[in-house]
C-alpha cells in the first residue's frame, strides 16, 4: 500500500494554506494565481506547523489510509495550481486541420461539414500558438486535463494515417493498410 500520506507538503513562499475546522473539515490555498479549496473526509486529520501540512488518518482502516494518501495528492495539486498553474499542449494533425482561440471560445475545424465551437470553462485559459497547437492551462489540474481530453474526443488520432487530435509527444500506434 502507498505510504505517500507520510511525506508532508512544503508550502513555498506566496502561497497561504489554510485548514479550517468545523463539522467538515476545509483545506484552502491561495497564491498568485488564484485561489482553490477542498473538503476533507473526516477519517483524515489534516495538521498545518510552519510552512509543512500533514495529513494522517484518523483510523487503522484501509478506507483511511488510501483517503490521507488521496487527500495529500490533491492537496499537493493545490499548492502547486495556485503558484505555478498547469498545462497541457496538444496538437492537431491532418490535412485543413486549424483551431483558433476566440476570447471564451475554440473554434476547431477538424475534417468534418462544420466547424466546432466549444465553450471554455470558468478559471481555464486557451492559447493557440499556431493554427495546430493548442496549449490548455489553469489553477485546477482536474479541470486543465477534463478540457484537454474533451478537446481531444473530438477527432482521438486514428491508427491508420495518425490524423486527429493528440497531446503532445503522444505515441500513436499505427495499422499496417490493407494488402492487395
Amino acid at each position: 500500500m502507498s505510504r505517500i500520506a507520510n511525506s508532508p507538503i512544503q508550502v513555498p513562499d506566496g502561497v497561504e494554506v489554510d485548514v479550517g475546522g468545523g463539522d467538515v473539515t476545509v483545506v484552502t490555498a491561495k497564491g498568485t494565481k488564484g485561489s482553490l479549496s477542498i473538503d476533507v473526509a473526516p477519517e483524515v486529520e489534516v495538521k498545518r506547523e510552519d510552512n509543512v501540512v500533514m495529513f494522517a488518518p484518523r483510523s487503522a482502516s484501509r478506507t483511511a489510509k488510501a483517503l490521507a494518501g488521496t487527500t495529500r495528492s490533491l492537496v499537493n495539486s493545490m499548492v502547486v495550481g495556485v503558484s505555478e498553474g498547469f498545462e497541457k499542449r496538444l496538437e492537431l494533425q491532418g490535412v485543413g486541420y486549424r483551431a483558433q482561440a476566440r476570447g471564451r471560445r475554440l473554434n476547431l475545424q477538424l475534417g468534418f461539414s462544420h466547424p466546432i465551437d466549444y465553450e471554455l470553462p470558468e478559471g481555464i485559459e486557451v492559447q493557440t500558438t499556431s493554427q495546430t497547437e493548442i496549449v490548455v492551462s489553469g489553477i485546477d489540474k482536474q479541470l486543465v486535463g477534463q478540457v484537454a481530453a474533451e478537446i481531444r474526443g473530438f477527432r482521438p488520432p486514428e491508427p491508420y494515417k495518425g490524423k486527429g487530435v493528440r497531446y503532445r509527444n503522444e505515441r500513436v500506434r499505427r495499422k499496417e493498410g490493407k494488402k492487395k
